[in-house]
């Protein structure tokens, strides 16, 4: 599975708002999430979509981002993960 283009990641312009409007991490590249010196969040694509990885603990869970409830899935995971 590849890292997500700019251009995938353009058209999802709105969740990246609202992930870069969060306290405690930044955004080092396009779709590349930091949270203090550690990789936080980052997106892939591949044939069956859009995934994110986001880091909970010490590993990546893949969050699907395909759909409007998908995304508020994934921005109720990146909160948790911020409190933690």
């Amino acid at each position: 599975m590849k890292h997500a283009s700019d251009d995938v990641l353009r058209e999802i312009s709105d969740l990246l708002d609202k992930i870069r409007a969060k306290d405690g991490i930044r955004e080092k590249k396009l779709g590349t999430f930091y949270r203090k010196s550690n990789a936080f969040l980052h997106f892939h694509e591949d044939p069956a979509g859009l995934f994110a990885d986001l880091k909970v603990g010490s590993e990546f869970a893949r969050y699907p981002v395909n759909t409007k409830r998908e995304r508020t899935a994934l921005l109720s995971a990146i909160d948790r993960g911020l409190k933690s």
